[in-house]
């Protein structure tokens, strides 16, 4: 058998990141068994449902690298077929006609409530004839649900799950305006995509059961169901906002790579071992729902910057400099140049260490594309005091004469450091202050060999006054 999954989103929303996480789950079952992953939007609610967040799922999913085959499959575009097959059922017997008002099933409810039973449809025109019904009622269409014995779901990931029948009343197919509902849909539209394997949240772990009655009155084959523990916050409690429930295209803008994203979502809730850094490629491999667990996964942000620092440093120093380029040409108002980029490429292997997202990596580096005069913020300035200044204004024009490249660098400001009797970090930090604005930077003669001898210069000359910068440039 061929294995089939699905992603399912319904496009009221943006791709939040428990739907990102059922989409690369049901992703990389599909590709560990050489098998298909087809997209669907499920699109029936049409006052919920718009073209942005039909558009931000599929750009999510592009951009998290989930690539889907064939066709998307538009559920609003199948509603004649969902109303073809509840019709085939009521002509089978299989279901029926209800012309139950809304007071009446309304009452229905206050009966329900008041006897302490379980609210639910009580069969009320299950046996009756149409007939019957009264004037200028539409109706709806029901299914007959067996009454008797129960419903038993064989889920890969929840186990053996068992209903009472009595507890699942007849639940409506077709609704009077002749619109389908949900379970209805789904059913359908997973027989006719031969969806193999359903894998999804375990809060659709109530309609499964209705689905599965529905596969039987059609004796249609019913596919396979995971019901994937769904996702928590570090507290325990339901995932919101404050946890970082957030869209997929916000991660992005927060700058984690894709790479890194479906890393992490696929530790949420499956395990290799201890194995923490696993690629797309041992994923692919390794991934099967025998490994998912039971237990509600919970979200780390911390975790997760983690890992992002670790496929930062691990990531291409081109693919980063193009990265980076569009927040630091917002930043400047203006495009890089290409000696600009090629600045940042030549900086990047020491740039990418430390950061965690590429918001935090496009700050560090933005140094390197200022312009003169640099803004210092308030500890740089501090350490521009009068004998930095002295020792800089003194240093600049050894330094207009030296080799341009880092290890002559270094040795010629330690040399300078002996002759004035002061420790390195004296000359070295003052230096970090001008050449970069901050206190903290890559390696200051590393800094200095990629920004070059002319911008160097012309930084350092900055921060001295106005008599020390003459009396330099005539040394």
């Amino acid at each position: 058998m061929s294995v089939v999954t699905r992603f399912a989103p319904s496009p009221t929303g943006f791709l939040h990141i428990g739907g990102a996480r059922t989409a690369l789950f049901n992703w990389l079952f599909a590709r560990h068994h050489g098998g298909v992953f087809r997209l669907r939007i499920e699109d029936t609610d049409r006052a919920r449902s718009t073209p942005q967040a039909v558009a931000a799922i599929i750009d999510g999913l592009s951009w998290l690298g989930l690539c889907w085959d064939g066709e998307i499959v538009y559920q609003s575009a199948r509603l004649a077929r969902h109303a073809e097959v509840a019709r085939r059922l009521l002509a089978e017997g299989r279901a029926y006609y209800c012309f139950c008002t809304p007071e009446e099933l309304a009452a229905m409810r206050e009966r329900a409530r008041a006897e302490k039973r379980s609210v639910r449809y009580e069969g009320t025109w299950r046996d009756r004839d149409p007939s019957e019904a009264p004037p200028g009622v539409k109706p709806v269409i029901r299914l007959k649900a067996p009454r008797q014995g129960s419903t038993t779901l064989h889920d890969r990931v929840q186990g053996e799950v068992t209903v009472a029948n009595e507890e699942l009343d007849d639940l409506i197919l077709l609704r009077a305006d002749g619109t389908p509902t949900y379970n209805l849909s789904v059913v359908v539209d997973d027989h006719d995509m031969g969806v193999t394997h359903v894998i999804r949240g375990d809060d659709h772990l109530n309609n499964a059961f209705r689905q599965l009655q529905i596969y039987r009155a059609l004796d249609w084959p019913p596919p396979e169901f995971a019901h994937v523990p769904l996702i928590h916050g570090p507290d325990g409690t339901k995932l919101s906002k404050r946890h970082g429930a957030l869209g997929v295209e916000a991660y992005r803008d927060l700058g984690y790579l894709p790479e890194a994203l479906r890393n992490y979502l696929l530790r949420l809730g499956w395990s290799h071992g201890d194995d923490e850094i696993i690629s797309t490629e041992q994923a692919i491999a390794w991934f099967d729902l025998d490994a998912v667990g039971r237990a509600a996964a919970r979200f780390d942000l911390a975790k997760l910057d983690s890992l992002n620092g670790h496929y930062l440093r691990a990531a291409a120093d081109e693919r980063l400099v193009d990265l980076i380029a569009p927040r630091l040409e917002t930043r400047l108002g203006r495009p890089l140049s290409d000696g600009e980029r090629d600045r940042l490429r030549r900086a990047m292997p020491e740039l990418k260490l430390r950061p965690k997202t590429l918001v935090e990596l496009a700050a560090n580096a933005f140094f390197i594309v200022a312009r003169r005069p640099l803004h210092l913020d308030p500890k740089a300035a501090a350490l521009l005091t009068e004998p930095a200044r002295e020792l800089l204004a003194e240093l600049l024009p050894l330094l207009a004469a030296a080799d341009w490249h880092a290890a002559a660098l270094e040795q010629m400001v330690r040399r300078f450091a002996e002759e004035k009797g002061v420790k390195l970090g004296a000359i070295a930090q003052p230096l970090r202050a001008a050449l970069t604005g901050a206190t903290a930077s890559p390696g200051i003669f590393a800094v200095m060999a990629v920004l070059g001898r002319e911008e160097s210069l012309g930084r350092i000359a900055d921060v001295l006054p106005a008599p020390a910068r003459d009396l330099a440039a005539a040394r």
